[in-house]
């Protein structure tokens, strides 16, 4: 039998106490499958004295990852630490500079310093792997690095995130407000006291833009991303999406144009009879179109402890087989520089909800402003809501602002959003108009 894999271990939270679990329980059947045994060396975490439900005795500890990260006594650094900078940073690159192979889970590290990193884990002939980076136990990395190289991939899409996942899911189902949904999935540990990596869409473009690159060959280019939340989302749009026959999704979206590459992140409605909308709760998706494969759709688990933990699993068991890609698929040398796509572009129907207040000439003028930018309505409805949320009266008072749904037929972005302007502009709407993509999946 080979030498044992050696390894240590930065970051004891879910997902490092899960490898560590994984490896007590499946350790002899991997070593079986190998021919060598994979061996836990040393760990590495702020609190030593935090209880993690698994038993440090076995193994070296250590206060700084980084020295971890240099030590003679392990192959491989497992980063489980989390962050763009800081001591994951550090890290990360002590042991790439040290020709020690590297796993992470860390998909704002990758999406910062990713070219960087790839650079000096080629220069150095080691494995830089990231599986678990995106869509936790999902293998998209491998899918878009492996399995699809004879393809060319048209477009990538999906849903990255749970906690925004969750949200909109609760909403839709139960008919409760956001922060309402929000609180519940924060008492749950679905989302951070501070919401707004998650809710803002950033966790997302992170995870997209790395997708980005293997799925189109374009070093990474996180500053190129089109980025929206779903703050604003309402139960108003979750209502008349349904009716309308969508549910309203947080998606990435990275596509091919005649212009350059669009990556963008923003709530979207999608037809119910689209695969991606049965996805619900903390659940991600993945699609990705290519031109021989054809249409794949990558359902499972974003995160938790051994979805995850599985995922850095895999790129362990890579590294002990002797696998050693690029991590971007190509040579950071062979990269494509990203080109992005002509903003405001982008063309498509789209939702608009405006709160008008209703007086005569205000339908018209409305109307006027979306023709004077060649947007065309496929139809407008005025809305009442259906159910009253708890606590408020679903019947408006008389003369109250009144919700009117617009559908658009296919128009740029840019023309919606200047006559959006306009419509604000002209202080016919008690309150900024929404205005969500209608995604063609």
């Amino acid at each position: 039998m080979s030498e044992p894999l050696r390894l240590g271990v930065a970051g004891l939270g879910t997902v490092g106490a899960g490898l560590l679990d994984l490896i007590e329980t499946h350790g002899k059947r991997l070593s079986e499958s190998l021919g060598r045994d994979i061996k836990i060396m040393a760990v590495s975490a702020r609190a030593r004295s935090k209880r993690r439900g698994v038993d440090l005795g076995a193994y070296k500890w250590f206060d700084d990852a980084a020295k971890m990260a240099a030590d003679a006594s392990i192959d491989v650094l497992v980063e489980l630490i989390g962050g763009d900078e800081g001591i994951a940073k550090k890290a990360v690159e002590t042991a790439l500079g040290a020709k020690k192979h590297v796993v992470t889970a860390n998909k704002a590290l990758l999406a910062r310093h990713g070219m960087d990193l790839a650079r000096l884990a080629e220069k150095n002939g080691v494995a830089l792997n990231f599986e678990a980076a995106v869509a936790g136990g999902i293998p998209v990395i491998k899918t878009l690095r492996e399995s699809l190289a004879a393809n060319e991939v048209r477009r990538v899409y999906g849903i990255l995130n749970g906690t925004c996942n969750y949200i909109l899911t609760k909403m839709q189902e139960e008919n409760r407000a956001f922060a309402d949904v929000l609180k519940e999935a924060q008492d749950k540990g679905y989302a951070e006291a501070d919401p707004t990596f998650d809710i803002g869409g950033f966790d997302t473009a992170h995870k997209l833009t790395l997708l980005t690159s293997l799925a189109f060959g374009t070093k990474v280019a996180l500053d190129q991303i089109h980025i929206e939340g779903i703050q604003t989302i309402t139960q108003a749009d979750i209502e008349a999406a349904d009716d309308l026959g969508y549910r309203i999704k947080l998606l990435g979206v990275a596509m091919l144009t005649e212009s350059g590459i669009e990556q963008r992140v923003h709530p979207a409605m999608v037809s119910k009879r689209a695969g991606i909308a049965q996805v619900s709760n903390v659940t991600n998706a993945v699609a990705i179109d290519g031109d021989f494969v054809g249409n794949l759709l990558l359902v499972g688990p974003g995160a938790g402890a051994k979805a995850t933990a599985s995922s850095v699993a895999a790129d362990i068991v890579d590294i002990a087989r002797g696998v050693i890609l690029p991590p971007f698929s190509v040579p950071v040398a062979k990269l494509k520089t990203y080109k992005r796509a002509k903003l405001g572009q982008h063309q498509g129907a789209y939702y608009v909800r405006l709160v008008v207040h209703d007086r005569p000439g205000v339908m018209a003028s409305i109307a006027k402003r979306m023709a004077d930018r060649d947007v065309s309505l496929e139809s407008v409805v005025q809305r009442r809501p259906k159910k009253a949320l708890p606590g408020i009266d679903a019947r408006p008072a008389p003369g109250a602002p009144t919700s009117v749904v617009i559908i658009t037929h296919e128009t740029t972005e840019e023309a919606i959003r200047k006559a959006l302007d306009a419509i604000e502009g002209d202080g016919k709407v008690s309150e900024k108009p929404q205005m969500i993509r209608i995604e063609k999946l």
